[in-house]
């Protein structure tokens, strides 16, 4: 995997901002940081004293060094400090674009203003960015202020920031991050927003209000250069790096007589740094006006299951083989049935909540929550693409309990705003039984989820077989669903045994 993560950008003599903040952000997500400088600038923690442009014979022949050998998987780049500047930066990223076997990502954190408020961008730039460089960007950062220099858009509301986003992907940009820090809408909160065209998020906490905040545009955008490297999506990127924040504000402090700098740390593992994903219904998207669909039936705290560990989980295309794991022992299952007639589905839900009531199980059904409603199932599982379409509000009323899928930290959180019954992380390995294109999660990203999560009953799915069981259970989650591991098993009793076995071994 290529780790390698270069930052164009002007260095910070203080510490707390520039390439200096970049290398240490970047660090802290195990991704390794490389370096050209286009500007050195004399600033201490009460401000900026002087900025010295790096020629650009200089910055192209640290780009050239780094090209020969070293080529990036993401290119982040900050302060640039001239137009010179920006039509050579342009000049190699088109090359590269081009050229190289694997094309970097490039994001581009446009450092006009410094949290400090220091001015540090000649004004004659901004045309020479929408020309050259917007073109060639795949996620901009701009804070709010840069939002405003560079769009003319006013921010005064949820709608101005997105009529500021679609200006700046018109001119190029494939996907944009407004960074909320200096947004005073609405008061008391920070939030920021990401678009990507056909898809947007909104997130947002508490304002965090801290004296030391030096660099947190800078190490914000490094977080999501340095998440992209890892292959996390951009949704997910976003959140890591709102927490990464979130935790270094809090923890900052000064080391001169001015403004310290937000400290960097580690990868966050406290569910308190993390944002709130912002949605219709959502109280804080309530405070926001978010336009809520008409059939949107918001609900949340639903029925508890009676343990946090649901141990091993079948999930079963037909009754026979619900019965089949029932009988051996399976006390978690879930009906996923898929093109029958209705009343093929109504007979097959009415069979299967009979057969949990028989063994004392706890059947989920996949998706038909009425029919799950009508014959008094225990639950329903449903994937995040299901919860503006179900009533939610109707699965709560009827008690029954609510599982839901998860792919990576966004749908995490999201999720988390409905406190389901209990949460699915997936798919954990390639599978065969859905299209996971871009959505494997692996055994690395199950081990921050589960301590997240730690509240609920969580449950891994998706490639799990009996062999990967074992280190799949290890990570600590509460319960592991297999699909095929048991119905295409030479010899299924054997495969429900090994299964409950392995899982009961690495119960906590």
């Amino acid at each position: 995997m290529n780790n390698v993560v270069w930052t164009i950008a002007g260095s910070d003599s203080g510490g707390g901002a520039g390439i200096q903040a970049d290398i240490k952000a970047m660090q802290s997500f195990g991704v390794h940081g490389c370096t050209a400088i286009t500007a050195l600038t004399a600033q201490n923690s009460l401000g900026v004293e002087a900025i010295n442009a790096v020629s650009t014979d200089v910055i192209e022949s640290q780009l050239l060094a780094l090209e020969k050998d070293m080529k990036a998987k993401v290119i982040k780049i900050g302060m640039l400090a001239n137009v010179q500047q920006i039509q050579l930066i342009s000049e190699h990223i088109s090359h590269y674009k081009a050229k190289w076997p694997t094309p970097p990502v490039i994001v581009y954190d446009p450092v006009a203003i410094a949290s400090s408020g220091d001015l540090l961008t000649e004004e004659d730039t901004v045309s020479a960015i929408k020309e050259c460089l917007l073109p060639l960007v795949d996620v901009i950062t701009p804070n709010t202020h840069e939002t405003q220099l560079l769009t003319g858009v006013y921010l005064i509301g949820p709608a101005a920031i997105k009529e500021a986003a679609s200006k700046l992907m018109a001119w190029g940009a494939k996907a944009v991050v407004i960074k909320g820090g200096h947004w005073d809408y609405p008061s008391g909160y920070c939030i920021d927003y990401c678009s990507q065209g056909n898809e947007e998020y909104w997130l947002g906490n508490e304002k965090i209000q801290v004296p030391h905040n030096h660099g947190t545009g800078c190490s914000m955008a490094s977080v999501i250069a340095a998440c992209l490297a890892k292959d996390y999506p951009l949704k997910d990127a976003f959140i890591l790096a709102k927490a990464y924040i979130n935790q270094g504000l809090k923890q900052s402090v000064r080391y001169g007589e001015g403004i310290g700098p937000v400290a960097q740390t580690s990868f966050p593992t406290d569910l308190a740094h993390y944002p709130q994903v912002i949605e219709a219904g959502s109280w804080l998207g309530d405070e926001l006006d978010f336009d809520v669909p008409l059939d949107f039936n918001m609900a949340a705290d639903f029925a508890a299951c009676e343990s946090k560990a649901l141990g091993a989980y079948a999930v079963v295309d037909s009754v026979e083989w619900l019965e089949k794991c029932l009988q051996n022992g399976i006390k978690t299952a879930q009906l996923r049935v898929k093109d029958k007639s209705e009343d093929e589905l109504e007979q097959l839900v009415a069979s299967a909540v009979a057969l949990g009531q028989q063994y004392s199980a706890h059947v989920f059904i996949n998706d038909y929550w009425q029919l799950a409603i009508k014959h008094g199932a225990y639950g329903v599982h449903l994937g995040q693409e299901d919860l503006e379409s179900a009533n939610l509000a109707a699965i709560k009323e009827a008690g029954l309990r609510l599982g839901l899928s998860t792919h990576g930290f966004y749908e995490m959180l999201r999720a988390h705003n409905y406190r389901p019954s209990y949460m699915a992380f997936g798919a954990i390995y390639p599978t065969t039984t859905k299209d996971m294109a871009g959505q494997i999660q692996g055994l690395e990203k199950l081990t921050r989820f589960v301590p997240l999560m730690q509240s609920y009953p969580t449950v891994a799915i998706g490639g799990i077989d009996l062999n990967r069981a074992q280190e799949v259970a290890k990570t600590g989650v509460g319960s592991v669903a297999v699909v095929r591991a048991i119905t295409e098993a030479d010899d299924y009793v054997e495969a429900i045994n090994t299964l409950k076995s392995v899982i009961n071994e690495n119960a906590c």
